[in-house]
Protein backbone atom coordinates (compact mmCIF):
# COMPACT_ATOMS: atom_id res chain seq x y z
CA UNK A 1 0.00 0.00 0.00
CA UNK A 2 1.04 3.65 -0.76
CA UNK A 3 1.88 5.77 2.22
CA UNK A 4 -0.11 8.27 3.61
CA UNK A 5 1.03 11.58 5.09
CA UNK A 6 -0.62 14.30 6.52
CA UNK A 7 -1.40 18.29 5.64
CA UNK A 8 -2.31 20.22 8.46
CA UNK A 9 -3.44 24.32 8.06
CA UNK A 10 -2.96 24.72 11.99
CA UNK A 11 -6.66 25.77 12.11
CA UNK A 12 -8.07 28.30 14.33
CA UNK A 13 -11.27 27.22 15.95
CA UNK A 14 -13.72 29.48 16.33
CA UNK A 15 -12.93 31.19 20.46
CA UNK A 16 -10.07 30.24 20.15
CA UNK A 17 -6.16 30.91 19.11
CA UNK A 18 -2.96 30.72 17.05
CA UNK A 19 -1.23 29.38 20.36
CA UNK A 20 -3.74 26.47 21.20
CA UNK A 21 -3.83 25.93 16.70
CA UNK A 22 -0.17 25.52 16.90
CA UNK A 23 0.24 23.39 20.39
CA UNK A 24 -2.23 21.10 18.60
CA UNK A 25 -0.32 21.02 15.71
CA UNK A 26 3.02 19.79 17.11
CA UNK A 27 0.39 17.15 19.13
CA UNK A 28 -0.96 15.72 15.74
CA UNK A 29 2.19 15.78 14.50
CA UNK A 30 3.29 13.23 17.01
CA UNK A 31 0.56 10.73 17.39
CA UNK A 32 1.16 10.82 13.62
CA UNK A 33 4.71 9.57 13.71
CA UNK A 34 3.63 6.83 16.28
CA UNK A 35 0.55 5.71 13.76
CA UNK A 36 2.84 5.58 10.98
CA UNK A 37 2.20 8.62 8.48
CA UNK A 38 5.07 9.08 6.25
CA UNK A 39 5.42 12.77 6.90
CA UNK A 40 3.43 15.91 7.93
CA UNK A 41 3.09 19.22 6.08
CA UNK A 42 2.68 22.23 6.74
CA UNK A 43 0.93 25.26 3.99
CA UNK A 44 1.91 29.30 3.93
CA UNK A 45 -1.11 31.01 3.74
CA UNK A 46 -1.28 34.45 4.94
CA UNK A 47 -3.82 37.23 6.39
CA UNK A 48 -6.43 34.07 7.31
CA UNK A 49 -7.33 34.61 10.60
CA UNK A 50 -8.39 31.18 10.65
CA UNK A 51 -5.22 29.65 9.55
CA UNK A 52 -1.56 29.69 11.99
CA UNK A 53 1.00 28.21 9.94
CA UNK A 54 1.85 31.79 7.93
CA UNK A 55 5.37 31.43 9.09
CA UNK A 56 6.03 28.31 7.54
CA UNK A 57 9.57 27.56 8.49
CA UNK A 58 9.49 28.33 11.93
CA UNK A 59 6.01 26.54 12.61
CA UNK A 60 7.83 23.50 10.54
CA UNK A 61 10.64 23.94 12.81
CA UNK A 62 8.67 23.74 16.02
CA UNK A 63 7.00 20.12 15.05
CA UNK A 64 10.59 18.65 13.43
CA UNK A 65 11.98 19.80 17.43
CA UNK A 66 9.05 17.97 18.80
CA UNK A 67 9.01 14.71 16.85
CA UNK A 68 11.81 12.58 16.23
CA UNK A 69 11.53 10.36 12.73
CA UNK A 70 8.55 11.52 10.64
CA UNK A 71 9.31 13.87 7.83
CA UNK A 72 8.13 17.59 8.39
CA UNK A 73 7.63 19.68 5.94
CA UNK A 74 6.01 22.71 3.55
CA UNK A 75 3.12 22.09 1.48
CA UNK A 76 3.77 24.19 0.84
CA UNK A 77 6.62 27.69 0.64
CA UNK A 78 4.54 30.29 -1.92
CA UNK A 79 7.84 30.57 -3.59
CA UNK A 80 6.73 34.30 -5.32
CA UNK A 81 6.40 35.72 -1.54
CA UNK A 82 9.87 35.32 -1.17
CA UNK A 83 13.54 34.85 -2.52
CA UNK A 84 15.17 31.77 -3.07
CA UNK A 85 18.51 32.58 -1.30
CA UNK A 86 16.24 33.16 1.86
CA UNK A 87 14.34 30.06 1.83
CA UNK A 88 17.44 28.36 0.85
CA UNK A 89 19.00 29.96 4.17
CA UNK A 90 15.98 28.67 6.12
CA UNK A 91 15.74 25.41 4.74
CA UNK A 92 19.07 24.37 5.46
CA UNK A 93 19.02 25.32 8.77
CA UNK A 94 16.02 22.92 8.95
CA UNK A 95 17.75 20.39 7.11
CA UNK A 96 21.06 20.79 9.68
CA UNK A 97 19.23 20.95 12.45
CA UNK A 98 17.03 17.51 11.73
CA UNK A 99 19.03 15.88 9.01
CA UNK A 100 17.51 13.77 6.34
CA UNK A 101 13.95 15.02 8.17
CA UNK A 102 12.67 18.01 6.11
CA UNK A 103 10.95 18.66 2.99
CA UNK A 104 10.51 21.75 0.59
CA UNK A 105 7.38 21.45 -1.59
CA UNK A 106 6.81 25.02 -3.84
CA UNK A 107 4.20 26.49 -5.15
CA UNK A 108 3.33 29.32 -7.62
CA UNK A 109 0.66 31.30 -6.17
CA UNK A 110 1.05 33.84 -3.36
CA UNK A 111 -1.35 31.50 -0.97
CA UNK A 112 -3.55 35.33 0.26
CA UNK A 113 -5.00 38.07 -1.62
CA UNK A 114 -3.27 40.99 -3.94
CA UNK A 115 -3.08 42.88 -1.25
CA UNK A 116 -1.82 41.00 0.75
CA UNK A 117 0.77 39.89 -1.37
CA UNK A 118 2.48 43.11 -2.72
CA UNK A 119 2.50 43.70 1.36
CA UNK A 120 4.68 40.54 1.40
CA UNK A 121 6.98 40.77 -1.95
CA UNK A 122 7.15 45.27 -1.66
CA UNK A 123 6.57 45.13 -5.37
CA UNK A 124 4.47 45.26 -8.37
CA UNK A 125 6.56 42.92 -9.95
CA UNK A 126 4.38 39.52 -10.42
CA UNK A 127 7.19 37.23 -9.35
CA UNK A 128 5.08 33.94 -10.40
CA UNK A 129 6.14 35.10 -13.66
CA UNK A 130 9.74 33.97 -12.87
CA UNK A 131 8.80 30.74 -10.84
CA UNK A 132 11.00 28.02 -13.42
CA UNK A 133 13.93 30.38 -12.93
CA UNK A 134 13.50 30.81 -8.95
CA UNK A 135 12.97 26.80 -8.57
CA UNK A 136 16.29 26.49 -10.62
CA UNK A 137 18.04 29.41 -8.64
CA UNK A 138 16.83 27.64 -5.41
CA UNK A 139 17.93 24.17 -6.60
CA UNK A 140 21.24 25.29 -7.08
CA UNK A 141 21.48 26.49 -3.67
CA UNK A 142 21.22 23.64 -2.38
CA UNK A 143 23.71 21.61 -4.82
CA UNK A 144 28.16 21.97 -3.51
CA UNK A 145 28.69 25.39 -4.54
CA UNK A 146 31.70 26.15 -7.39
CA UNK A 147 34.40 28.31 -6.81
CA UNK A 148 33.05 30.95 -8.98
CA UNK A 149 29.98 30.88 -7.28
CA UNK A 150 29.53 34.31 -5.46
CA UNK A 151 26.26 34.18 -3.38
CA UNK A 152 26.20 30.71 -1.10
CA UNK A 153 23.28 29.38 1.28
CA UNK A 154 24.79 29.17 4.75
CA UNK A 155 23.58 26.72 5.85
CA UNK A 156 21.69 25.00 2.45
CA UNK A 157 24.83 24.82 0.25
CA UNK A 158 25.71 21.00 -0.11
CA UNK A 159 22.72 19.80 1.77
CA UNK A 160 20.27 18.65 -1.26
CA UNK A 161 16.96 19.42 0.39
CA UNK A 162 14.33 17.35 -0.93
CA UNK A 163 11.90 19.75 -3.24
CA UNK A 164 8.49 19.08 -4.61
CA UNK A 165 6.70 21.06 -6.70
CA UNK A 166 2.64 21.74 -5.97
CA UNK A 167 0.10 22.71 -7.81
CA UNK A 168 -3.74 22.71 -8.42
CA UNK A 169 -3.20 23.19 -12.50
CA UNK A 170 -1.26 22.08 -15.84
CA UNK A 171 1.70 24.65 -15.16
CA UNK A 172 3.37 22.98 -12.00
CA UNK A 173 2.75 19.41 -13.48
CA UNK A 174 4.92 20.07 -16.38
CA UNK A 175 7.41 22.06 -14.66
CA UNK A 176 8.22 18.90 -12.38
CA UNK A 177 7.72 16.79 -15.51
CA UNK A 178 10.51 18.91 -16.78
CA UNK A 179 13.08 19.44 -14.07
CA UNK A 180 12.18 15.63 -13.09
CA UNK A 181 10.82 16.45 -9.23
CA UNK A 182 8.30 15.13 -7.58
CA UNK A 183 5.07 16.63 -8.03
CA UNK A 184 1.93 16.86 -5.77
CA UNK A 185 -1.42 18.24 -7.33
CA UNK A 186 -3.86 20.04 -4.62
CA UNK A 187 -6.56 18.08 -5.51
CA UNK A 188 -8.41 18.29 -2.19
CA UNK A 189 -9.77 21.53 -2.92
CA UNK A 190 -9.13 21.89 -7.07
CA UNK A 191 -9.56 18.37 -8.27
CA UNK A 192 -11.02 19.31 -11.52
CA UNK A 193 -7.90 19.22 -14.01
CA UNK A 194 -6.01 15.98 -11.76
CA UNK A 195 -6.73 13.75 -13.96
CA UNK A 196 -4.87 16.00 -17.16
CA UNK A 197 -2.29 17.26 -14.79
CA UNK A 198 -1.55 13.39 -13.68
CA UNK A 199 -1.18 12.41 -17.57
CA UNK A 200 1.11 15.48 -18.57
CA UNK A 201 3.20 14.71 -15.51
CA UNK A 202 3.91 11.07 -16.18
CA UNK A 203 4.29 11.15 -20.25
CA UNK A 204 6.33 13.88 -20.23
CA UNK A 205 8.91 12.94 -16.86
CA UNK A 206 12.20 13.56 -17.89
CA UNK A 207 15.07 11.96 -15.24
CA UNK A 208 17.11 13.51 -13.14
CA UNK A 209 19.79 13.31 -10.62
CA UNK A 210 17.33 13.38 -8.14
CA UNK A 211 14.64 11.05 -9.34
CA UNK A 212 14.52 8.39 -12.02
CA UNK A 213 10.72 8.32 -12.52
CA UNK A 214 7.36 9.90 -11.86
CA UNK A 215 6.18 10.43 -8.02
CA UNK A 216 3.11 11.93 -7.55
CA UNK A 217 1.08 12.76 -4.50
CA UNK A 218 -2.32 13.62 -4.42
CA UNK A 219 -4.69 15.39 -1.55
CA UNK A 220 -7.94 14.12 0.08
CA UNK A 221 -9.40 14.99 2.60
CA UNK A 222 -10.87 12.12 4.93
CA UNK A 223 -13.16 13.03 7.89
CA UNK A 224 -13.83 9.43 9.56
CA UNK A 225 -15.61 8.46 12.54
CA UNK A 226 -17.20 5.65 14.43
CA UNK A 227 -20.29 6.20 12.73
CA UNK A 228 -21.41 7.66 9.60
CA UNK A 229 -23.40 9.81 10.96
CA UNK A 230 -20.65 11.57 13.11
CA UNK A 231 -18.46 11.86 10.48
CA UNK A 232 -20.65 13.97 8.14
CA UNK A 233 -21.05 16.26 11.13
CA UNK A 234 -17.18 16.72 11.59
CA UNK A 235 -17.46 17.82 7.59
CA UNK A 236 -20.17 20.18 8.25
CA UNK A 237 -17.33 22.66 9.40
CA UNK A 238 -14.91 22.21 6.31
CA UNK A 239 -18.74 23.18 4.14
CA UNK A 240 -19.24 26.31 6.46
CA UNK A 241 -15.25 27.17 5.96
CA UNK A 242 -15.06 26.82 2.34
CA UNK A 243 -18.84 28.24 1.97
CA UNK A 244 -17.55 31.63 3.96
CA UNK A 245 -14.21 31.76 2.10
CA UNK A 246 -16.35 31.79 -1.75
CA UNK A 247 -18.61 34.40 0.17
CA UNK A 248 -15.52 36.55 0.93
CA UNK A 249 -15.65 35.99 5.04
CA UNK A 250 -12.98 33.91 5.55
CA UNK A 251 -12.62 33.16 8.95
CA UNK A 252 -11.96 30.80 12.14
CA UNK A 253 -12.73 27.51 11.72
CA UNK A 254 -16.64 26.84 12.41
CA UNK A 255 -17.70 23.93 14.36
CA UNK A 256 -19.89 21.40 13.31
CA UNK A 257 -23.50 21.52 12.68
CA UNK A 258 -26.46 18.83 12.61
CA UNK A 259 -27.86 20.14 9.15
CA UNK A 260 -26.35 22.31 6.43
CA UNK A 261 -29.84 22.93 5.66
CA UNK A 262 -30.55 26.59 4.93
CA UNK A 263 -26.88 27.85 5.40
CA UNK A 264 -25.87 27.63 1.50
CA UNK A 265 -27.93 27.65 -1.84
CA UNK A 266 -28.22 25.09 -4.16
CA UNK A 267 -25.38 27.03 -6.50
CA UNK A 268 -23.19 27.30 -3.37
CA UNK A 269 -23.79 23.38 -2.72
CA UNK A 270 -22.62 22.80 -6.39
CA UNK A 271 -19.63 24.84 -5.98
CA UNK A 272 -18.49 23.09 -2.51
CA UNK A 273 -19.51 19.87 -3.67
CA UNK A 274 -17.21 19.92 -6.97
CA UNK A 275 -13.82 21.77 -5.05
CA UNK A 276 -14.37 19.05 -2.17
CA UNK A 277 -14.92 16.52 -4.57
CA UNK A 278 -11.98 14.34 -3.65
CA UNK A 279 -13.14 14.23 0.11
CA UNK A 280 -14.05 10.46 1.80
CA UNK A 281 -16.32 11.00 4.84
CA UNK A 282 -17.75 8.29 6.66
CA UNK A 283 -17.23 5.53 9.11
CA UNK A 284 -13.59 3.63 8.84
CA UNK A 285 -15.02 0.44 6.18
CA UNK A 286 -16.90 3.48 4.15
CA UNK A 287 -13.80 5.51 3.90
CA UNK A 288 -11.35 2.20 3.23
CA UNK A 289 -13.90 1.37 -0.15
CA UNK A 290 -13.96 5.48 -0.91
CA UNK A 291 -10.43 5.37 -1.11
CA UNK A 292 -9.67 2.07 -2.34
CA UNK A 293 -11.48 3.00 -5.53
CA UNK A 294 -9.98 6.56 -5.54
CA UNK A 295 -5.97 4.67 -5.42
CA UNK A 296 -7.35 2.23 -8.45
CA UNK A 297 -8.77 4.99 -10.93
CA UNK A 298 -5.67 7.60 -9.73
CA UNK A 299 -2.60 5.33 -8.68
CA UNK A 300 -1.05 8.06 -7.18
CA UNK A 301 2.29 6.89 -5.18
CA UNK A 302 1.42 8.96 -1.63
CA UNK A 303 -1.68 9.86 -0.23
CA UNK A 304 -1.58 13.62 0.98
CA UNK A 305 -4.38 14.13 4.11
CA UNK A 306 -6.14 16.90 5.61
CA UNK A 307 -8.59 16.90 8.08
CA UNK A 308 -10.17 20.05 9.19
CA UNK A 309 -11.93 19.27 11.92
CA UNK A 310 -13.27 21.37 14.68
CA UNK A 311 -12.83 19.43 17.68
CA UNK A 312 -8.67 18.73 18.01
CA UNK A 313 -10.10 15.13 19.84
CA UNK A 314 -11.85 14.25 17.27
CA UNK A 315 -9.30 15.02 14.30
CA UNK A 316 -7.13 12.66 16.47
CA UNK A 317 -9.57 9.81 16.39
CA UNK A 318 -9.84 10.57 12.46
CA UNK A 319 -6.84 10.18 11.54
CA UNK A 320 -6.29 7.24 13.95
CA UNK A 321 -9.45 5.59 12.42
CA UNK A 322 -7.69 6.16 9.23
CA UNK A 323 -4.38 4.59 10.47
CA UNK A 324 -5.93 1.66 10.77
CA UNK A 325 -7.97 1.76 7.10
CA UNK A 326 -4.34 2.08 6.18
CA UNK A 327 -3.04 -0.93 7.31
CA UNK A 328 -6.46 -2.82 6.38
CA UNK A 329 -5.31 -1.96 3.18
CA UNK A 330 -1.86 -2.76 3.33
CA UNK A 331 -2.71 -6.69 3.89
Amino acid sequence: MIPFSVLDLSPIRQGSNAGEALRSTLDLARHAERWGYQRFWLAEHHNMTGIASAATAVVIGHVAQGTSTIRVGAGGIMLPNHSPLVIAEQFGTLESLHPGRIDLGLGRAPGTDGRTAQALRRSHVDTSDTFPQDVAELQAYFQEPTSQQAVRAVPGMGLKVPLWLLGSSLFSAQLAAAMGLPFAFASHFAPQQMMQALHLYRTQFRPSEVLQKPYAMLGVNVFTADTELQAQRLFTSLLQAFINLRRGRPGQLPPPVDSMDGLLTEYELAQVESMLACSFVGAPEQVRDGLRSFIAETKPDELMVTSQIFDHSARLRSYELLSQVHAQMST
